[in-house]
């Protein structure tokens, strides 16, 4: 396999957990005195100065509950990854290898474009073998030291090629949300006293698995601070999770552009409980308390065990379905639009097995949870506490025991039962003897 870090694993692992671990237990100044590297030697970000900025704390969130600083040391290898499922037996036959009508061949040629443009010392830093452990080695924390290449790193008409990879494996929204988590990150660089390398718009890195084609199975990654970006490509079938989008702030005016994020998906999700009956929500709504952090099966979280909770969908109304589906089609619809349909249709098959859970307060200024899960299909919104956003004096307390605020918001997609990054499909193709 290519491309290998020159730390061990064990080293990788040693220093993740001493991240999750300073942040659990001392909080933003404990993180505050470490060193957030990425992969490249010339990109080392460093503490800020004690200015009376915020401590330039990475706004990722802290570890524990599948959330933020990891994958760490739950992070699976690819050969025992099982997937998302609800008590650790998957659920086989929900997925096939098929042909969706929805050509990939634009996909394709963009990322072999962007990859021709590349040098040979770049290409090689990105590429990797299809079935690479690099799949799950992924973080929405800026300091986490990452592989690829890194646009901040690249020409400008290597970046734009970049940009156009995305732009056709993305829909315009979904390609406009990661632009604006780029610049919100940038913005909060600024705002904690600058000089952090990973708190800006550069600080985003390729990698690819396997090699572009519109026969054998490939993929690639787009990853850095509160984004991640998994797309696994075999003919015309596309793969989109997990996909990880927050940021901190959600809202906030950058360069003279005004930028909020996450309000189409806190819409979405108080559209659809405001639609149900008292019954209905005393059944969604959970009698636990919204916490700082409440992400079950974000970074590190690839074999996560998550029962059903909530109400199933199978008694809603019509009209109470189309809100769920609208729902889902907020995140399902990062993905360009045709296989975004693909995709829909999935979660449509199985819409009576749908969960729907809350947790939190329901005001349109809440800061709240809501679960989407079905066999196909698991949707997380967390509001959370802040961790270097909203007080010049040092920044919010992160973590569990935070205040939750919709300045601080993670989201993830993801498809249970052996379906991120396209792990079933592959297995599949491998099977076939494809």
């Amino acid at each position: 396999m290519h491309g290998h870090r020159p730390r061990t694993p064990e080293a990788d692992r040693s220093r993740r957990w001493f991240m999750n671990t300073a942040l659990l237990t001392g909080g933003v100044a404990a993180v505050a005195t470490m060193t957030g590297c990425s992969s490249n030697s010339s990109d080392t970000a460093t503490a800020s100065s004690s200015s009376g900025a915020p401590n330039g704390a990475p706004s990722g969130g802290p570890g524990g509950g599948g959330n933020g600083m990891g994958p760490g040391q739950s992070e699976v290898k690819y050969a025992d990854f099982k997937g998302v499922t609800t008590d650790g037996t998957l659920t086989d036959g929900l997925y096939s290898i098929h042909s969706t009508d929805v050509s990939t061949d634009g996909i394709v040629k963009a990322a072999q474009a962007f990859l021709d443009g590349l040098s040979a010392k770049e290409r090689k830093s990105c590429t990797f073998d299809v079935d690479d452990d690099e799949w799950l080695a992924w973080s929405n924390v800026d300091g986490y030291q990452r592989k690829g290449v890194r646009m901040g790193d690249i020409t400008a008409t290597k970046r734009n090629l970049g940009y156009a990879l995305l732009g056709a494996a993305l829909s315009a929204d979904g390609l406009t949300r990661t632009r604006n988590i780029m610049k919100l990150n940038a913005f909060l660089g600024d705002y904690s006293g600058g000089n952090r390398d990973t708190l800006t718009e550069g600080a985003y890195f390729f990698t690819f698995m396997g090699t572009p084609s519109t026969t054998k199975p490939w993929g690639f990654q787009y990853e850095g601070h509160h984004v991640a970006i998994n797309f696994f490509v075999l003919g015309d079938q596309v793969v989109m999770t997990p996909t990880f989008m927050g940021s901190e702030p959600t809202s906030a005016t950058y360069k003279g552009e005004k930028i909020t994020l996450f309000k189409p998906e806190t819409k979405a999700g108080l559209t659809l409980l405001r639609s149900l009956t008292t019954a209905q929500r005393a059944k969604v709504i959970s009698g636990t308390k919204k916490s700082g952090d409440d992400m079950k099966a974000g970074a590190g979280q690839d074999n996560a065990e998550l029962a059903y909770q909530g109400l199933v969908a199978k008694g809603f109304t019509s009209a109470q379905k189309q809100n769920l589906l609208d729902l889902v089609r907020v995140y399902v619809g990062n993905m360009n639009d045709g296989h975004a349909e693909v995709k829909m249709t999935e979660v449509e098959a199985h819409l009576d097995a749908t969960h729907f859970y809350w947790m939190g307060e329901t005001k349109d200024s809440s800061a709240f949870y809501y679960r989407v899960h079905s066999p196909v299909v698991l949707i997380e919104y967390d509001a959370q506490s802040p961790l270097a956003y909203g007080t010049k004096s040092g920044g919010g307390m992160g973590g569990p025991n935070g205040t939750p605020t919709q300045q601080h918001i993670h989201t993830v997609i993801r498809t249970p039962n052996g379906g991120d990054y396209g792990v079933d499909l592959l297995k599949l193709h491998l099977d076939n003897d494809h």
